[in-house]
């Protein structure tokens, strides 16, 4: 308890982190804005049937409660990491905290779907806005020389979160409706705020002029590529599909012109001259597709093609976030001490045996067989995570931690976006759009090649390309 004794003294400017005492309270204040995002970007999907029901939707219909969020959050990421260096990452949290909260209570009274999916935008630009703001919030709070400690904790509260949204969504809509998966953000929204203008360090904006044109192509760009690459999955209409990717294109190569006359560009594509950050996202990248195919592929492997009930699938799939939020805080520390390539190699081993031990089980597993499997590969993830933003986030200036935060955001985000279309065309391409054993174990087999790839990427990161 000595270490959570608040020292709120020191409001000038901070030169490298925060004393341990005010350290503590600015993660609790942090922690719990980021929990309340990501649970908020999961646990409405276990309650879309009775959303659906209740608001007298089409199930297709409803799904968009969930995309509502996503779309938001990755169309603000960009542009809201810009406002991050002009004006300070504290103001960013504190706005979209208040933005979150006051939305959360705007999920909670809907009385039609289209006031739901507004209300669920809205959260979307709050969540955007808190994980915009969330590297600079590490890099203020955590001297240098212990950066990968925080960010292993971050790391721990992201994967811990995303485990127990089900059980929390399961366990509330047990004894109350829907509603309540929302009001339950604003207690704890209310809490964050009232803590984050005496506990955040302090920050100073950079000032710079904020560019329209680049938000606008930003916009365009990530809209039209996120439509594209969903088309692919669902092998909708290729003509459609193609004018979509051509239009992200366009809009992306006149995006990155914009960029190169600008003096602090809004996407950081400056950043990319450092070697260690433009391996480290493209490391990103890979392990997102990754982990974005094994969530998707993962559940229809443990219930079509394993046999077991979707109560067992999601208890055989919670080992994996678990254990990478173990490992994740663990590898945080050692990445403060030891070489982030060693650390990265071994977690991408890891996580690319866990996928391939599971693809290859027998054909009636123990549950503790793919448990264990479930656990390793999930390891893996957390082990990799937690130094390869350490050094995106090291590899930048203090006062561009809000560009490499966008940029760490999108290679997730987009990540995720191209797994989870592997998987679907997989899919199709097996089984005519159905799913069967053999296309789940050739999901996780193809998943475990961009596992590799991360890992070559990693290991070619040298020590020299490191900042001091």
């Amino acid at each position: 308890m000595s270490e959570m004794t608040m020292d709120l003294s020191g409001a000038a400017e901070l030169t490298d982190g925060l004393p341990a005492g005010r350290r503590a309270w600015a993660m609790l204040t942090y922690s719990i804005g980021l929990s309340m995002s990501v649970l908020d970007g999961n646990i409405a999907n276990t309650a879309l049937p009775s959303i659906a029901a209740q608001l007298n939707a089409k199930p297709a219909a409803s799904i968009w409660v969930v995309n509502a969020f996503l779309l938001a959050v990755a169309v603000c990421v960009v542009p809201l990491s810009s406002v991050v260096d002009i004006i300070g990452y504290k103001r960013i949290y504190q706005m979209g905290l208040a933005l979150f909260t006051l939305a959360s209570v705007g999920c909670s009274l809907p009385h039609s779907l289209h006031t739901l999916v507004l209300a669920r935008v809205f959260q979307g630009v709050g969540a955007a806005s808190i994980w915009s703001a969330s590297a600079a919030i590490l890099r203020y709070t955590y001297p240098r020389a212990i950066l990968g400690r925080g960010i292993g904790v971050s790391g721990m509260v992201v994967f811990t979160s995303a485990a127990a949204g089900p059980s929390i969504a399961s366990a509330i809509l047990s004894i109350a409706s829907w509603h309540w998966l929302f009001a339950i953000n604003i207690p704890f929204g209310l809490i964050s705020l009232s803590l984050s203008e005496r506990c955040l360090a302090p920050a100073k904006g950079t000032r710079h002029r904020f560019d329209i044109w680049s938000a606008v192509l930003s916009a365009a760009t990530v809209t039209l590529l996120v439509r594209g690459v969903d088309g692919i999955g669902n092998l909708g209409n290729m003509s459609t599909v193609a004018a979509e990717l051509a239009g992200a294109a366009i809009f992306g190569v006149l995006m990155v012109r914009r960029q190169i006359g600008l003096e602090i560009p809004m996407l950081a594509i400056d950043l990319f001259q450092r070697p260690i950050f433009a391996l480290s996202v493209s490391a990103s990248l890979c392990t997102f597709i990754c982990q974005g195919l094994a969530f998707v592929v993962l559940p229809f492997y443990f219930i079509d093609g394993l046999g077991f009930s979707q109560v067992w699938a999601g208890i055989l799939l919670t080992p994996w976030p678990l254990a990478g939020g173990i490992m994740s805080h663990l590898s945080g520390r050692l990445a403060d001490r030891y070489p982030i390539r060693m650390l990265g190699t071994v977690g991408m081993a890891a996580m690319c045996l866990g996928l391939i031990l599971l693809a290859t089980l027998p054909a009636h597993p123990t549950k503790m067989e793919i448990i264990w499997r479930a656990a390793l590969g999930g390891s893996g993830f957390g082990f990799f995570g937690a130094p390869n933003n350490r050094a995106m986030v090291a590899s930048a200036p203090r006062e561009r931690s809000g560009g490499a935060g966008g940029i760490s955001t999108m290679s997730r985000l987009l990540g995720q976006s191209i797994g989870v279309s592997v998987v679907a065309v997989i899919f199709t391409l097996t089984a005519h759009g159905q799913v069967s054993l053999r296309g789940t174990k050739m999901a996780m087999l193809f998943g475990s090649a961009f596992c590799v790839a991360s890992g070559i990427i990693s290991g070619v990161r040298q020590p020299h390309l490191v900042p001091d």
